[in-house]
């Protein structure tokens, strides 16, 4: 059993029970150009709660980006933000980088792992590189999200190489300081430079030294493996794992075999920008006719209405208060279908459907983040017409707002309710 107040973050993907309540929503709502329209050039007006489940097909205008996703981890710094941070007897020292890995894996358990289990997966052929840490549950600064414990000077070949290479960050991170994610920190807004409360068994004043985005859904804050101990997280409870082959599937398979029981392992998600004809499009394939029924829709649209004027709470789920990924769990959960938690896994749960094709449902993707402009932070559900329904950001409420189809736009899908119950089973 874990300690009290730290939690294996369901986005990692193991201990059954664990809620994923609080898990890091994504970011602000899309800016850019809301330009979608209705028929003869005019947008109908915003759709009523009794409306909505009849809402026409609207042919909105098309976007620019388009967005594919490749199971890996990355951890993109916001180079801007990077405070470096002094330990006492000096600045900490953290080994050069000498490259840089993909984590296309990471095994999570309740408790810590025997070192013979990192060591069975090293010597696995399909196995590039395992690093042990802590991957854990807590509160920063009062809001409750996933934390991951390091060693920086092994951990950071496994980041992007921006990030990978900054000094600056990872002995911030060695010297007790804490790298927060681009969307907590600014969301939560979080004082860059200066102290937050990290909170787990026990809790410490963390420097915040970084803000960044560590491309697992849900993870939000860096520390050092002594700083994630002291606040009650058990040691090497967690691996990362690089793969030179293709077979990830198999790797995973031959990985569980060596894992004692209570662990699992969990493929990773990163979303990567792939270009396209200027029609947004997430997810994989094209729409078909195995999405949700009508009424299972006009259900889910109709819980989504009444949540209009409920105030954004960066981690929401619900049923009063939401994030922009919160509020599509809990609307699709109402009508019976089963969703993962975080907007990038929200948007692995059916085929890409072009704008052109876009109907009431369909969910409605953005990058948003400043350090990491290829990674989904937020979602919107279409009504039609040329209206979606979000949670957009803090000091907002849920609202009903023309379809943006900007710069920002990264694609919509439609979901498949047997894809999402899949997808959310694998990060759940």
């Amino acid at each position: 059993m874990l300690p009290a107040g730290v939690a294996a973050t369901a986005a990692l993907g193991v201990v059954t029970g664990v809620s994923v309540a609080a898990l890091g929503g994504p970011s602000r709502a899309p800016g850019g150009t809301a330009a979608a329209v209705g028929q003869a050039g005019r947008r109908t007006p915003a759709p009523s709660v009794t409306s909505v489940a009849a809402l026409p097909q609207v042919t909105p205008v098309t976007g620019k980006a388009a967005a594919s996703y490749l199971p890996n981890m990355t951890f993109s710094l916001d180079s801007r933000s990077s405070v470096p941070a002094v330990g006492p007897g000096g600045t900490p020292a953290v080994a050069p980088l000498k490259r840089t890995l993909v984590a296309d894996l990471i095994v999570v358990a309740p408790s810590s792992l025997p070192p013979s289990v990192l060591a069975a997966i090293r010597r696995l052929s399909d196995v590039t590189a395992a690093e042990p840490v802590e991957a854990v549950r807590m509160r920063i600064n009062g809001s409750y999200t996933a934390v991951l414990g390091v060693d920086p000077s092994g951990f950071r070949s496994f980041a992007a190489r921006p990030t990978a290479a900054s000094d600056a960050l990872w002995r911030g991170v060695a010297g007790g300081g804490i790298a927060v994610s681009y969307t907590m920190g600014e969301l939560d807004k979080l004082p860059l430079g200066k102290t937050v409360t990290a909170a787990g068994q026990k809790a410490a004043g963390l420097r915040v030294v970084a803000f960044g985005t560590l491309g697992i859904g849900g993870v939000n804050a860096v520390v050092s493996h002594q700083v994630a101990r002291s606040l009650g997280a058990p040691a090497d409870n967690a691996i990362v794992i690089a793969l030179h082959g293709t077979d990830i599937s198999g790797a995973a398979s031959a990985i569980g075999r060596e894992l004692p029981k209570g662990a699992g392992v969990q493929k990773l998600v990163n979303v990567v920008r792939t270009g396209g004809s200027g029609t947004g499009s997430a997810g994989a394939g094209s729409p078909s006719a195995s999405g949700a029924s009508s009424s299972a829709i006009s259900q889910m649209l109709t819980a989504a209405m009444s949540r209009r004027g409920k105030p954004y709470v960066w981690g929401g789920d619900g049923p009063d208060v939401f994030d922009c990924s919160g509020l599509v769990q809990w609307s699709f959960r109402q009508a019976g279908i089963t969703m993962p938690r975080v907007a990038a896994d929200q948007a692995l749960t059916g085929p890409s459907v072009p704008v052109s094709q876009l109907q009431p449902g369909d969910l409605l993707f953005y990058h948003t983040d400043a350090s990491a402009p290829d990674y989904i932070s937020h979602v919107a559900i279409y009504l039609g017409n040329g209206w979606m329904i979000q949670a957009p950001q803090p000091g907002q409420d849920v609202e009903v707002v023309p379809a943006a189809f900007g710069s920002e736009f990264a694609g919509a899908i439609r979901v498949n309710p047997a894809q999402a119950a899949v997808v959310a089973s694998q990060v759940a």
